[in-house]
């Protein structure tokens, strides 16, 4: 059967984007009441528009039950994107297996494949098996051993989405905070205090251009979580005594 795909429409992450960046300055009055006015700006801006954080599996996990004879073998993994997902399955599934089903839920896109089982009684209860466990970014693949004895539409049911939920649950799991693309010009004189700053809101991959066109003045790209912009851009007011743009 046809992998059944449903509402696809991956989440979307902002690149900083020189040409058609968004510029947002920040004035702050003092650090105290700067930090409490974007506490409540990041609250606001954060529920409307940035992506919401998640709970996701840690590492590979594995489950294996015998029902009626056949084997069943539920691998499940944390993945970014359709890409990884389809390279985990082709890592994990076995060409001498039976069936090799499986199911994936990366933000809301959703998809699930019954690999020759009667339709619907394979893909679709390990994909609700994923969504029952509250995990997303994650793939399920269930690796099925024909034992020589049929287990009806309500027993495949059943097996699929049995094993598939007892390998998830208990599973190690991580809260995940999606981060932005931010760039920000700063004047050579105050990289350091910038920095400090970026060290403190724990910003990642931090890196410098020097080609900006103007004197004195590099830009500094990180990604930081979405819900620590708006404080990040005040603190960083505050600490430097002007205005600094974030480039988003």
């Amino acid at each position: 059967m046809a992998a059944v795909r449903v509402a696809p429409r991956l989440r979307s992450i902002p690149l900083l984007l020189p040409a058609a960046a968004v510029h947002r300055s920040y004035s702050c009055r003092s650090s105290a009441a700067a930090v409490d006015s974007a506490r409540a700006m990041s609250s606001s801006s954060s529920t409307s528009s940035s992506p919401s954080p998640y709970t996701t599996l840690v590492g590979r996990v594995r489950c294996e039950r015998e029902i009626k004879r056949s084997k069943f073998i539920a691998i499940a993994a944390s993945v970014p994107d359709e890409r990884a997902a389809m390279s985990f399955l082709n890592e994990v599934k076995d060409p001498r297996a039976t069936h090799n089903c499986w199911a994936y839920k990366v933000g809301e896109q959703l998809r699930y494949n019954d690999d020759g089982e009667p339709s619907s009684t394979a893909g679709k209860p390990i994909y609700s098996a994923i969504v029952s466990s509250g995990l997303d970014m994650v793939m399920v693949v269930v690796i099925r051993y024909f034992g020589g004895i049929k287990l009806g539409t309500g027993g495949l049911v059943r097996a699929y989405g049995g094993v598939a939920s007892e390998c998830l649950k208990d599973a190690p799991t991580c809260l995940v905070k999606p981060k932005a693309h931010v760039g920000m010009e700063v004047p050579f004189d105050l990289l350091g205090t910038v920095y400090h700053q970026l060290q403190h809101f724990q910003a990642e991959d931090i890196k410098q251009d020097y080609d900006t066109g103007k004197d004195g003045t590099v830009v500094v790209m990180f990604k930081v979580e979405y819900e620590k912009i708006e404080i990040l851009g005040c603190a960083v007011n505050s600490a430097c005594s002007r205005k600094i743009e974030l480039l988003l």
